[in-house]
Parts: C-alpha cells; structure tokens; sequence
C-alpha cells in the first residue's frame, strides 16, 4: 500500500480516490485468504526463476534486491519449495501470510477490481513518480484502474525502481515506517559508494531520539537536513569529526620566522581594514576621514591579490635532457590494439628494435569485455613473465556504438586495465594517446579527445600505482600518413617505456621527449590584457546548481544585462525561483529554462531564441552529471552518463557558438583532472578534455578560458565525501567571491588554461606521493620539501616490510597473528581518517560508519597493499566491512602458503578457470550459481566457518534475536 500513499502524496490521486483503492484492495486479499502463501528466498531472480521451474502453481511476486526474491502460489507448492531449498541450504522462509498476491489467484478478481476502480481520476503530478509496476518511472496519469489491477497482479519490481532512482542522482533513500522493513535490500540494490538508505523509526524505538538518530545519520551521508527546523533559529557549529579525546590539534608555532611582525603594525592594517577611525594614531580621527575609505580598499586589494596569487597554478612542458644512449626494453612486452590499427607495426618494430620480445593482442574496442580481455592477457602471458603492457587502445576515436558520446577506446581502455588486474600479470599498463597535448606554442592541440585519457591515467595512477605505468603522447599527424610517423618518435617512446624514472606523464616528439610539470603562476601584478566584463546574454549552463549560481551571482555584480540559466530541471530546480529574484534584485534580466545541454537540437533552439537586442556574448559551462565510482567498478553506462553533459555539452556550445561574436567562453575543469582523485575514474577525463577544448580553440583564434577548480566552499564537491577527504589532505575550500575573482582575472588575462587551488603542499604532497613517486610536483620546492620528508619519516618508521611481516606471523599462534594484523589495519585507518591513533578506530564498527567513502577505501587498500605486499581489491572495505573481518581477510592471504599442496586447492583453481570461459546464457549461469550456493551451503553445515546471518541483524529486533539465537541452538 506504499505506492498508493505516495500517489496520494504526489497529488497524483485524490484522498478518495486512494482510500478506494486501499479498500478494495484489502478486500481483494481477504477473499483471496486461505488459498495461498508466500515464500522469501535470499537469491537473485534468474536463480529463483530456476529453482521454481516446473512448478506451474508459483510466481515471481517481489524483486526486493539483488539477492531477495519472493515468490507466491500454492501451499503445496511453496512447501516443495521450501524443502528444495533446505535440502541446498538456502535460507528460504515463509512470509506470514495466508493468500498468493502477484499471482494466478488475482485473475479471478480481475473484472470485478476494474469495475469498482473505474471512477477514480489520476492526474500527471510535478513530484516525480517512480512505479514499483513498470520498474521506471511514469506519468501518474496512468494510474488508471488497469494500473491498480496491475500493482496487485504481476511482480512487485522494487529493485528495478532502486537501481533507476540511484541512476537518475537520488543517493540517499529513506524508509519512513514504523521498522524498517525494505532498507537492506534497497541497501543491496545501491552503489555503497554513492548511496545511502536508512528508516526513520525502529521496533520498541519510535520517539524523537530515534527520529533525531536517523536524520543524523542520513547528514552524515550527505543528505540535506533543515536543522532549524527542529532547533529553532541561532547559530550552528561544526563538531570535530573524531571523538572528544582533550588532545591539542592547535598548530605549534614557528621556533624560526624570517620576519617577525611587529604588533603596533598589525594593530594599524587591521584597524584600516575595519576603517576605524578611532584606533590610528596621530591626530583626532577627523583628519583620517579623507583617506581612510581609499586606503582600506588599496589594503583590501592587495591582501586579496596576494590570496589569489597563492592559488594560480598552470602546466607547464619541459624538455629532458639527451642522456648518452637509448634505454633498452627487456623481456615479453604486451602490444593490446585497437582491430585494424595502422600504427600497429610501427610501435611493434619500435619496441622489438630496442630490444622488447613483442606480443600483439588485437581488440575489438566496440564489443571486447573485461572477462575477454583478462583470459587473452593470461594466454599472452602464459609462457613466461611479463616486463610491460602497451596499450593503443586510446588511438580508436570513433563513437562507442551503444554510446555514442563516448569514443569506443575509453571504455575498452578501462576494461584493460581492469583485466590487467584480474591477470596478475606483475606488469605495468602504459597507455598511448596521440595529439591530446602540447608541449608548447608551436603545436595546436589537435585531439581534445585524447584528454579523457590523461584524466583516466592520473585517477589510474593513484587507485592502481603499482599496475599503473604511465602516458605517452605521440605527435599528431596526418590520418592518412600514419603509417610513416616520424620514427625517431617511437624511438623515444621505446627509451620512455624502459627508463624507469618515475616519469608517467610525457610526450614523444621528433626532438625528444617532454615531461609534465605543475608551477606556480602569480600574476605579480602583471597588466591585464583587457579589462572583462559581461555585456549581451550570458548562457551558464547548469545554472541552477551551486557553481553555476554563484558563478551567476558574480555576473549580476559585474552589470550583466541579461542572464540566461539552463539547467536539466530549469524552473522547478530547488532554489530556481529565489535564485532568479535574487539575481533581478541586482539588476540583471534572468531566464531560467529546462535544457539538457547533451540534446544538441534542444541546446540550437535556445542559442537561437536568445532576443536580438541582447546577443550572446559569452558562454560558462558547468553543468556536470555525477556517477562516479573506483576503476575497478566503472562501467561503459556510467562513463556514457557523465560524458554526454560534460563533455557532448561542451562540444555542442563548440560547434553551436562558433559564428557568434562571444567575449569568453568558459569550461569549468577541476583538479581531479589535474592530480587525479581516487573514486573519480569517471570525472576526471571529462574535465581533462574541456581544458584540451580551450587550449585547441584558443590556438584557433576563438575565445576560450578553462579554469581546473579546487573546491569552492557552499558549492561543488565541498558539500560531500570528497570535500572532507580534500580538507584532510590539504585541499581547502575557496570563498566563492574570491574564486569568482580568480576567475575574472583569468579572463582579464585571456589564459586558456589554469589551475586554481588552495593547496598546503606540506600535506597534500606527502599524500600524493605515499604510494606512487612521479614527478608532476618537481618544481614546487616546498611539494619536493614534503614528498622528502615523508619518504624520510617512512624509513625510520618501525612498520615491517611486507617479508618481515610474513616472518614474524609465522612464528606466533593464531591469537597473536589475529592481534599483530588488527594493530595494523587499526593503524592505518587511523592514518587515513586523521586520527592521532588507532585507540579511536573500534576493531568491530562497520567501515561504512567509520566515515569510509570510494575514496578512503581505495587509499586504506593501498596503505594496505604496501604494508603486506599482497595485491587488494580497490572494494576491500566494502568486501571486509569491519577491521576485524579485514585483518581476519589478511591473515588468510598472508599465511595462504601454509595450506599450500592441498589438492582441493588445486581443483579450485581449474574450477576458476572454468568459470572464467562462461558465456552470457542466464540460463546456464543460474544452474551454475544454484549448485555453487548448495555446495557453499553445505562446506558451512560441515563446520568449515561460521554461517553469516547477512545484513538482516541490523534491523532485527531484541526479540528476534533471541529467537534467531534459540533456533541456532536447538540445532542438531
């Protein structure tokens, strides 16, 4: 009855329109009573599908989750079913019920529930409506009395509607009732990485303190809660994020300071600032009236130009120096190319001219998966060790079939790298992009593109560093003469490949190669090239969200005449109508509209429905479509998802603005793009391209600025996960009126690209370095100071080496292995999270509440990775949910020799194998899962480990524990 109280609530039917549905419904089920039952069964559909075939008399009645079925019928039928799956060990049970809903039996009633449902009148409603029918969502004016006859008849497809909520941006879920009944299974159906669910009572816990703990809980997962609300007006403060241990966390002072400030001067700037007439010296304060106002703006400035200056970044390329002769390539090398690939002999006779034994893998970029791909690597890679992997993946630029905002190479490039991990080839992945940089003022960047591969490479680098190897540019050349590349090119890419100098960002030219680097670019008070400002219409895209409102709100102060905000949802986006007042408050004429900016037709008719007398003279691109997960889990959908805005968007502004008269057009990047981010497989490309978009159009003679952003306090990603994790590494939030400020200084300079962050390198550095040493920072001393620091500290730290930690676990009983392996996982996720120490990570509480996120998780796995030397999973957090279980995880992985030789060891491994060479069929691949559950049933019945009782227990009453408890016992 869920669904016909959110109708009722949407406005999609009337109170008595619901209340008749509600009755007959409940009518409908008595008469059905006695006839019937239902059964939950703790598997995927397809398997239940399976386990019910041949009984004519069930149904599929609910698709709960991704493991919670339930099915419906006959007793007689139920009970087969139920000593089936007692017999395989499957923990099936019988829902308390005495009819057989979403079956058969509901034809019976059909005519008669029609008939009676025939008058209500449902209405399309502004809230959107997701059916639990249909598994999507749908106009509510198809909640017709079909429709109700429908909800009561076929499944119940809860999961379906999960997945499509998540898939449409809905990350946190809340349960209202009296006790949560469905949040495990819509904990099932979500990304644990991006979504979140909780109820909002609980059985025996239904006052204001569990309301109070739930809305809590859902603000520490992101979700927006009106406080003032339930506090009353005044003002708010944030509490420390560790608990209340009476430690000092207040940075010590400088023994040394290169100039000591002298108070009285401190006293004097401050009181100019205030202009505080009262507090200067000299004279009664009438005689510094005058004055006073003009020197606390030049103060002002200056103060503020010295902050700005602090945060402007750019990257630079730089030329290595010639070092006598070419480095030689050793051992096998994995050559993986795009089907028909022009420049695979080339780079082939490259590597096998300087010495590598050279293996070609062809691919078929459009339909090769990462299962394929993993058993062709392991073939590669079965007669002898494997020194590198070469991928030209990247070099297939045409669309992606099935998603044609994505060029087919970046999909494919993502499932190598996953399979490179599954292969446990030992080997480093390199990837080749060719013309996605420029190394300086000679070149036009002639792939934009290409730059989605550089954003992939850099989140690469710090999820996978010891799978990752780097990027390599080759120069653009003409299509048609690629198989005459300039050899001396490839020359230097084979001398790349075997130098082993932590170089992984570089371009190969015919004089050489190039390395990336990251400097400082103060403005020093260098002349504007012009004086911006905005005039016409200027269209910001994703103008209702946080950037592109504050970047709106900048414009209005800076005279805008006319303001044109397109966002997906346009006027009913939250805070859409203020926002517009707010804006015409300051003087601006401001339309807001509905435009996907990814539908070009939809983007054309706005462009030329802007009126005549206000011209569109500039363009702010911030609209962006989050989906974002490790590398590990990315898929070719998501990827899909989050390039048509950012990236097809940018590309229709291109192309739809080229003949129009613009001042500035501006792409807001971020610094993922620029550093990369664990967690952010699928934001950084996209943001990496726009700023290779500015750069090629600026060379072409078209305005076009791309800023790559920090954080931005009150907007972006400061709000979430990633903004705390950036605070904890040295990445602060900026105001957004001095980041506005950057950016009009960008402009006032024309610059295609920069960089605008406010970074402490002492810890920034020490983290961007922890696991992987490039050499992107070189040329900030003080980034080198910390990187040398840390790697020092590393050294003198007692931590064992990953043999020494092997060593000392042999030789000691299983209790104290348990206690050495729990010491270190408690120490580095204290490390992780900023604690002092590992008092303040309790061994049995879920990572999840720990405060873990995608991010986290991936840094802890590398922590990890290099304490044990083991090869982790980048979900280990969410696969080993508690320290506990993760050092229990780790000692089976260490001391996994000591069950070496065990025959049974060696049957799982063909069994591996086998499985890997399984097609698609799910028919076949339910049988398979089905008899592999039974024999996982029955290893746990034999006493080999204890049997989980899932995630269940969370919600479970006292009451039903003891009952779980009592069952358990009374066992044979």
């Amino acid at each position: 009855q869920g669904e016909i109280a959110a109708a009722c609530v949407a406005g999609a039917l009337s109170l008595s329109d619901g209340a008749r549905v509600v009755a007959l419904r409940s009518k409908a089920l008595l008469a059905l009573a006695g006839r019937g039952g239902m059964v939950s069964v703790p598997l995927p559909a397809v398997e239940v599908e399976f386990l019910t075939t041949g009984y004519a008399d069930l149904s599929i009645a609910a698709l709960n989750g991704p493991s919670s079925t339930v099915v419906s019928g006959e007793v007689a039928a139920l009970d087969e079913l139920l000593a089936q799956c007692e017999s395989d060990g499957i923990r099936a049970k019988r829902i308390a019920v005495d009819y057989a809903s979403h079956s058969a039996h509901v034809d019976e009633l059909r005519t008669e529930l029609l008939s009676v449902l025939s008058g209500i009148s449902p209405q399309s409603s502004d809230v959107p409506f997701y059916s639990t029918v249909t598994g999507e969502r749908i106009d509510t004016a198809e909640l017709t009395a079909e429709y109700w006859v429908r909800n009561l008849r076929e499944p119940v497809r809860f999961a379906p509607v999960i997945e499509q909520l998540a898939a449409h941006g809905h990350g946190v879920l809340v349960e209202a009732s009296p006790h949560p009944v469905l949040t495990v299974a819509i904990g099932e159906s979500l990304d644990q990485t991006t979504g979140f669910v909780t109820g909002t009572l609980r059985r025996d816990e239904g006052g204001a303190h569990r309301l109070l703990l739930s809305l809590a809980e859902a603000w520490t997962h992101g979700a927006t809660v009106d406080w003032t609300a339930i506090t009353g007006p005044g003002r708010t403060v944030d509490l420390p994020t560790y608990p209340f241990q009476r430690e000092r966390f207040l940075l010590e002072v400088p023994t040394e300071q290169a100039a000591p400030r002298d108070p009285a001067e401190e006293a004097f700037w401050s009181a100019v600032e205030r202009e505080d007439a009262t507090a200067l010296p000299a004279g009664p304060a009438e005689s510094w009236q005058a004055v006073l106002p003009e020197l606390s703006a030049w103060w002002r400035d200056r103060h503020e130009r010295t902050v700005l200056d602090s945060w402007r970044y750019r990257i630079v390329w730089r030329r290595q120096d010639e070092t006598g002769e070419p480095t030689r390539l050793t051992g096998r090398w994995l050559l993986v190319v795009p089907a028909h690939s022009a420049l695979t002999e080339t780079c082939a006779r490259a590597l096998s001219r300087h010495g590598a034994e050279v293996v070609t893998i062809a691919v078929d970029t459009a339909a090769t998966g990462r299962d394929e791909l993993a058993a062709a690597l392991r073939s590669a890679g079965s007669d002898g060790p494997t020194t590198g992997l070469l991928s030209l993946l990247a070099l297939d630029g045409a669309p992606h079939p099935d998603h044609p905002a994505t060029p087919a190479g970046l999909p494919a490039t993502v499932a190598l790298i996953q399979a490179a991990g599954d292969a446990e080839l030992g080997a480093p992945v390199w990837c080749v992009t060719r013309g996605g940089v420029a190394v300086d003022d000679r070149e036009r960047l002639a792939e934009p593109m290409q730059a989605l591969f550089w954003g992939l490479g850099q989140v690469a680098s710090m999820e996978h560093p010891r799978l990752w190897g780097g990027l390599v540019d080759l120069p653009a050349t003409d299509r048609d003469a690629d198989a005459d590349t300039d050899a001396d090119a490839f020359d230097h890419l084979a001398t790349v490949l075997g130098a082993g100098s932590g170089e992984d960002q570089t371009a190969v030219r015919g004089d050489g190669v190039y390395v990336r680097r990251i400097v400082r670019a103060p403005l020093a008070g260098r002349p504007p090239v012009r004086g911006w400002r905005p005039a016409g219409t200027v269209l910001i895209t994703g103008g209702t969200g946080g950037l592109g409102a504050q970047t709106a709100r900048w414009l209005a102060r800076q005279g805008a005449p006319r303001l044109l905000l397109a966002s997906r949802r346009g006027p009913q986006a939250p805070g859409a109508g203020e926002l517009q007042a707010e804006l015409a408050a300051l003087g601006a004429q401001v339309e807001v509209v509905a435009c996907d900016v990814a539908d070009r037709a939809a983007l054309a008719a706005l462009i030329d429905g802007i009126p005549a007398e206000h011209p569109l003279t500039a363009v702010v691109h911030t609209a962006a479509v989050l989906d974002d997960a490790t590398l590990d889990r990315l898929a070719p959908e998501q990827i899909e998802r989050v390039l048509r805005v950012k990236v097809g968007g940018a590309l229709h502004l291109h192309e739809l603005t080229r003949e129009h008269d613009l001042s500035a057009f501006v792409l807001f990047s971020s610094f993922a793009a620029t550093f990369g981010a664990p967690g952010l497989a699928n934001y950084a490309p996209g943001n990496a391209m726009l700023e290779a978009l500015a750069e090629q159009r600026q060379r072409d003679g078209l305005p076009a600025t791309a800023v790559a952003w920090g954080t931005w306090a009150g907007a972006g990603m400061a709000e979430g996960g990633i903004g705390e994790r950036a605070r904890r590494h040295g990445l602060y939030e900026m105001d957004p009126d001095l980041a506005t400020a950057a950016l009009g200084a960008v402009l006032d300079h024309q610059e295609a690209r920069s960089v605008v962050i406010d970074v402490r390198w002492e810890r920034f550095a020490a983290v961007f370095a922890s696991e992987r040493t490039g050499r992107l920072l070189d040329e900030l001393p003080e980034a080198r100071a910390a990187i040398a620091e840390a790697a020092q500290s590393a050294a003198d730290s007692a931590a064992p080496a990953p043999d020494e930690l092997r060593r000392r676990l042999a030789g000691q009983p299983e209790v104290e292995r348990d206690r050495i392996l729990l010491e270190l996982v408690r120490g580095h996720v204290a490390a992780v999270l900023g604690h002092t120490g590992e008092r303040a990570v309790a061994p049995t509480r879920p990572f999840s509440e720990l405060g873990f996120d995608s991010l986290t998780s991936v840094e802890l796995r590398n922590r990890l990775t290099t304490a044990t030397g083991l090869r982790l999973p980048a979900t280990l957090v969410f696969d080993q949910p508690t320290p506990n279980a993760l050092a229990h995880y780790l000692r089976g992985e260490l001391l996994v020799d000591e069950a070496a030789g065990l025959p049974v060891l060696d049957e799982l491994d063909r069994l591996d194998a086998a499985l890997a060479e399984v097609g698609d069929d799910q028919a076949v691949r339910a049988r398979i899962t089905h008899r592999l559950n039974a024999l996982a049933a029955r290893w746990h019945a034999s006493g080999a480990a204890p049997e989980s009782t899932g995630d269940d227990l969370d919600a479970a009453s006292d009451a039903e524990l003891f009952d779980l408890l009592d069952n358990e016992l009374e066992s044979p």
